[in-house]
């Protein structure tokens, strides 16, 4: 009985943790760029039940009786990267990428930099002329000249974007987005801000990048509704399981073999 209390409390913890997700999700359906999320649940290994209560010649003996299952438990946090609907907007430092890639940008904390990847290209120019993000965090580019990794400038000049990603400032060929992918999307990982992390980065030469685009978030909202009236009964579900059991063993402790 204690054993189905713990294996009720497993789905209790784990389906607070979907609907945490869902939440979120919910919550970023207008987010440009946001790449919804999915918790995958797995078993807790299943345990042998057994006794000895079997005689056999004399002599008590192995009767196994079956396995029981001790509940559930959180595998992984999955993140999905099917391309969100592109939107056409009227700023010229607008961006969406069509396809598999990142826009690379840097961020500076002071001390030192380092390099995140992003789908979301409401990009806009700042005090110093650089192109960055809502952020603040500086978009990075490759310079057509020295084939530098370096910020974007581009001061107060007219900026225009082919689909190569090409950047020509005052009709001048500069800059080209340091746009990237990865082989294994099982080590992008999100840090906030709507910015990944992931580990060796490859050059996406053939991406397709369109300026006054955005592209949206990639959350379907009739989608994750039904996932959370599902999420809710399944939480009230072992609700009440747990509360069976309760009752049971208050009974058991406080009516089993009392004297009357």
């Amino acid at each position: 009985m204690i054993r189905g209390l713990y294996t009720a409390v497993t789905g209790l913890i784990t389906g607070e943790a979907k609907q945490s997700v869902v939440t979120n999700n919910l919550a970023n359906a207008n987010t440009t760029g946001f790449k919804s999320e999915n918790i995958s649940i797995k078993k807790f290994d299943d345990v042998l039940i057994q006794n000895y209560d079997k005689i056999v010649n004399g002599k008590n003996t192995r009767n196994i009786i079956g396995s029981l299952s001790m509940g559930s438990e959180i595998d992984d946090l999955n993140t999905y990267f099917t391309q969100g609907v592109i939107q056409t907007t009227s700023k010229s430092t607008d961006f969406a990428i069509e396809g598999s890639g990142f826009f690379t940008v840097q961020r500076d904390n002071g001390i030192n930099s380092a390099n995140y990847y992003t789908r979301s290209g409401d990009f806009h120019v700042d005090a110093q002329g650089y192109l960055v993000t809502s952020s603040g965090d500086k978009v990075l580019g490759k310079d057509k000249t020295t084939n530098e990794i370096l910020p974007i400038l581009v001061g107060d000049g007219k900026l225009q974007v082919d689909k190569y990603g090409n950047i020509s400032i005052n009709d001048e060929n500069l800059y080209k987005f340091n746009t990237v992918d990865f082989q294994d999307y099982k080590s992008i990982r999100k840090v906030g801000d709507n910015l990944f992390e992931g580990t060796n980065p490859i050059e996406n030469l053939n991406i397709t990048v369109r300026q006054n685009a955005l592209e949206k978030s990639n959350v379907n909202i009739t989608n994750e509704i039904v996932n959370m009236m599902t999420i809710m009964r399944n939480f009230e579900s072992n609700q009440k399981v747990i509360q069976a059991i309760d009752e049971t063993l208050g009974k058991a402790v406080n009516e089993v073999g009392t004297v009357r």
